[in-house]
């Protein structure tokens, strides 16, 4: 297995992306093939580091993958130089109880693929006492390769050289201090950061990465920690729902996992992409349609106006089947409610109406036990996946697609539903598992 370097933190915010972002781009600058990873169940990171770099990021998620499907997709760096994988967010973070491979944590993932750990501190309004943060999350669990330390936000000379000093003593590599810097930050929203094609400068964004990088980091050194076991190859295989598949991809439906598409394709399946905000219908050959997630709240008023797509759609969900993702889910039902109240008419398919005017946040690990057949899955199939949104159910009225628990194995009210041959469901697939 190709060496590499898990970019890890205390917490959420301490600045993984800007670090991870800096390095794909100055090292591929350098001539350095890297791939990247993500760990946990992201969707927006990968974009930006796909930018960053050129090559396409793909999530291992220790919770939702056994460990052959995470050695199958981890073989995405054998080709590369260098693997580099961002965490999510705190280093031990994870699920209540362990999933197929762990319990989600960039730990978890660490241990598995022996990639040590760049620590990234936040050292905002401390100095020395960053230290012992960082002591003690070498201590937590002395068996994981830690590397290093970065320091991020340092305020001045003074605050590096008090900061350096007291991890020097301890014992704690410090590979580079990154000084404070308001334009090194991504713009964020409900769901996380702003998607990639959406920032309006994200080439000059993430060369001013790199550039931080190279003037505050020893990448040198940094590379020189790149470590990883040596695992027997997998042959993991993902089954196609269908042959022809018609998925939906643009600024609405943009949130569907790679490694699906990857595995789909190699088994055979023909993808083929339509965009519902430029009016498009699904092909008219497809035997599947799939509407992934993403910001459907954001453009209700387009969606609803798109006649062709909703045309389209609902003249094959009469022979053939159709299926949604918690955002693409909210299209298949029969209005979504933005959040100054107005409601959209969607396609009509399910008679699910959601409401982002009444928010409430849904966020979690999710494990369904089918009970109905869904594209790919026959009824009573154990599946695993991740859901996260904003929106209330204001009314579900079909049969519940699946019995669904969180990650601490208690129930939750979003089943999913489904009506003939239209399915949909909340959460977001990683793969088949119990």
């Amino acid at each position: 297995m190709t060496a590499g370097l898990i970019i890890s933190a205390p917490s959420s915010g301490a600045g993984k992306t800007t670090v991870m972002l800096g390095l794909l781009c100055a090292l591929s600058d350098d001539g350095v093939r890297v791939q990247p990873f993500k760990s946990g169940p992201d969707y927006i990171d990968p974009a930006f580091h796909h930018a960053a770099c050129g090559h396409a990021c793909y999530n291992l998620d220790s919770w939702a993958m056994d460990p052959d499907l995470l050695t199958a997709i981890a073989a995405k760096g054998e080709d590369a130089d260098l693997v580099i994988a961002e965490g999510a967010m705190g280093l031990y973070d994870g699920a209540e109880k362990p999933g197929a491979g762990g319990h989600g944590s960039s730990a978890d993932l660490a241990e598995l693929m022996g990639w040590p750990v760049v620590l990234v501190v936040d050292v905002t309004g401390q100095a020395q006492s960053a230290a012992a943060t960082a002591l003690g999350f070498t201590r937590f669990r002395p068996d994981l390769p830690l590397a290093g330390v970065i320091l991020n936000r340092v305020a001045s000379a003074r605050h590096e050289r008090m900061t350096r000093s007291a991890m020097e003593a301890v014992g704690l590599p410090v590979l580079g201090a990154l000084p404070k810097r308001d334009d090194l930050i991504l713009p964020a929203r409900h769901l996380g950061l702003v998607q990639a094609r959406e920032h309006r400068d994200l080439e000059q964004f993430i060369a001013s990465c790199a550039e931080a990088l190279r003037n505050h980091v020893d990448i040198h050194a940094l590379r020189t920690c790149a470590d990883g076991l040596s695992r027997p190859g997998s042959t993991k295989v993902l089954t196609p729902p269908a042959q022809r598949i018609a998925l939906a991809q643009d600024a609405a439906f943009s949130f569907f996992y790679p490694h699906l598409l990857d595995a789909w394709r190699a088994a055979g399946a023909e993808m083929l992409p339509f965009s519902p905000l430029a009016n498009q219908a699904p092909d008219p050959s497809a035997d599947l349609v799939w509407l992934p997630g993403g910001y459907p709240e954001l453009h209700a008023a387009s969606l609803a106006a798109a006649d062709r797509f909703l045309d389209g759609l609902r003249h094959h969900a009469r022979t053939r089947p159709v299926h949604g993702e918690c955002g693409g889910y909210m299209v298949l039902g029969a209005a979504l409610i933005d959040k100054h109240g107005e409601s959209h008419a969607m396609a009509g398919l399910l008679g699910l109406v959601t409401s982002y005017q009444q928010r409430r946040i849904h966020l979690g690990y999710r494990h369904a036990r089918l009970l109905a057949a869904m594209p790919g899955f026959p009824a009573g199939t154990a599946l695993r996946g991740h859901e996260y949104h904003h929106c209330s159910i204001l009314d579900q009225p079909d049969a519940a697609l699946a019995d669904i628990t969180d990650a601490s194995g208690t129930t939750v009210a979003e089943t999913g539903s489904y009506r003939d041959q239209v399915t949909g469901t909340f959460f977001h697939l990683i793969a088949p598992g119990e």
